[in-house]
C-alpha cells in the first residue's frame, strides 16, 4: 500500500474518533472566584476544528495560572465571551488542519500563552514579539485549556522534553517560561543575590534554575506554607512579603500583583540593582522616595509574556537542569476549587488540572 494512503487513513481514523461535544469550563460573568456566583461554568461546548495551520489537541492537563484568576474575576478584560480559561496545556495531536507539517499525529506537544503575533511589526521584526501590538492569547483571545479538546498554531506550540510528564510539565508553559524570562530580565550576576516577591508556580521554579546556577535566593512572601516550602527547597531565606531581607539583593523579582510590594524591593537593592515586574496586572505603585528607592543607578523593568524563544530556551535549560515542579492535581470538574486554592496565596508550587490520561 502507498505510504501517503496509509497516512491519509491514520489521519481519518484519528479524525472520526473524536467526539463533537466536549466538557469545559467558561466564564459567564467575571467576578470574585469566593463570592456568592461563581464567574465559571461547568458545561458542555462543541469541540473546535483546527484551521489552517493549526492542530486540534486532546488535553491531558492543564496548569492553573494566576492569570487565569485575574481573568476570571475581571481584573484583566475579557477579551470573549463566554471564555475557557487555561493556557499552561499539554496534550497529543488528534486532528491537523490544512497546511500543518510540523507535528504528526501522536505527537505530545505543549500550548502556552502566547497564541500568536503578526510577524510583520517592527516588534515582531526585531525579535521582540512578546511586544506585537496585535498578539493573540491562549484562555484570554482563545478557549484555553480548561476543556478537552483545544486548538493552536502548530508555529506556537512546543515538544515536550520526554523527562516530563504531562502534570508536571503543564507549569513550565507559563509559569516556568515567564519566570525564565523575569528571571533573565532581572540581570542577576554570576554568585549574585536574588529576592523574589511572592512564591507561587512561577516562582518556585525561578529559585530552583538559580540556586542550581549558584544564586542565593531569598524568598518574600505572605503565606507561612509557602515560606516553609521555600526553605525547602533550598532558599538562604524566607521572611514575609514586608519585610527586609537579611542580605542587599542583586537583583529581585515581583511576583506579586501588589504595587505596594515594589518600594520595599527597591530599597532592599544593592547600587545597581534590578528589580523586574512578573505579572501581567498589578495594583498602583505607591509614590517612591528618589533616595532610598530610586538613587545609586537601581533599575525598574517589567515583563510582557514572551518570545518563543524564551521558552524553547527555558525548556532546553528546565531539562537539563532537571527542574521539578510541585505539583497539586485537580480533576478538570474542579477548576474552580483549583482557582480559589490560588486566590489564597499561600500555595505550594503549582496546580493542575487532569483531564484525561496520557
Amino acid at each position: 500500500m502507498d505510504v501517503n494512503q496509509t497516512k491519509e487513513q491514520v489521519k481519518q481514523t484519528a479524525d472520526e474518533s473524536i467526539p463533537t461535544e466536549m466538557k469545559a469550563w467558561e466564564i459567564v460573568k467575571p467576578g470574585s472566584i469566593n463570592g456568592a456566583v461563581s464567574p465559571l461554568r461547568y458545561t458542555t461546548k462543541p469541540v473546535p476544528k483546527p484551521k489552517r495551520g493549526e492542530v486540534l489537541v486532546k488535553v491531558i492537563a492543564c496548569g492553573v495560572c494566576h492569570t487565569d484568576l485575574h481573568v476570571t474575576e475581571g481584573d484583566l478584560p475579557v477579551h470573549k465571551e463566554h471564555l475557557t480559561p487555561g493556557h499552561e496545556i499539554v496534550g497529543r495531536v488528534v486532528q491537523m488542519g490544512a497546511e500543518t507539517r510540523r507535528f504528526k499525529l501522536g505527537d505530545r506537544i505543549g500550548i502556552p500563552w502566547l497564541r500568536w503575533t503578526c510577524g510583520v511589526c517592527e516588534y515582531c521584526r526585531s525579535g521582540r514579539e512578546n511586544l506585537c501590538p496585535n498578539s493573540l492569547y491562549t484562555g484570554w483571545d482563545h478557549d484555553g485549556g480548561y476543556a478537552e479538546y483545544v486548538t493552536v498554531p502548530e508555529g506556537f506550540a512546543y515538544r515536550i522534553p520526554a523527562r516530563f510528564d504531562s502534570l508536571t510539565a503543564a507549569p513550565l508553559l507559563c509559569a516556568g517560561i515567564i519566570g525564565y524570562r523575569a528571571y533573565e530580565r532581572a540581570n542577576v550576576p554570576a554568585g549574585g543575590t536574588l529576592g523574589l516577591y511572592g512564591f507561587g508556580g512561577s516562582a518556585h521554579l525561578t529559585a530552583q534554575i538559580a540556586m542550581k546556577q549558584g544564586i542565593e535566593v531569598h524568598v518574600l512572601t505572605r503565606g507561612e506554607d509557602a515560606r516553609k516550602f521555600a526553605l525547602q527547597l533550598g532558599a538562604a531565606s524566607a521572611r514575609g512579603t514586608y519585610d527586609m531581607p537579611p542580605v542587599k539583593l542583586d537583583s529581585a523579582i515581583n511576583y506579586t500583583p501588589v504595587g505596594d510590594v515594589v518600594p520595599k524591593a527597591m530599597e532592599a537593592l544593592k547600587p545597581g540593582g534590578t528589580l523586574a515586574m512578573a505579572g501581567i496586572h498589578s495594583t498602583d505603585i505607591p509614590q517612591m522616595s528618589y533616595p532610598s528607592h530610586i538613587f545609586h543607578e537601581k533599575n525598574l523593568t517589567s515583563v510582557e509574556s514572551n518570545t518563543r524563544r524564551d521558552g524553547e530556551e527555558f525548556l532546553t535549560l528546565a531539562d537539563r537542569l532537571n527542574i521539578h515542579p510541585e505539583v497539586t492535581e485537580y480533576p478538570l470538574a474542579k477548576a474552580d476549587e483549583a482557582l480559589k486554592y490560588i486566590a489564597k496565596g499561600d500555595i505550594r508550587g503549582a496546580c493542575v488540572l487532569r483531564v484525561s490520561e496520557g
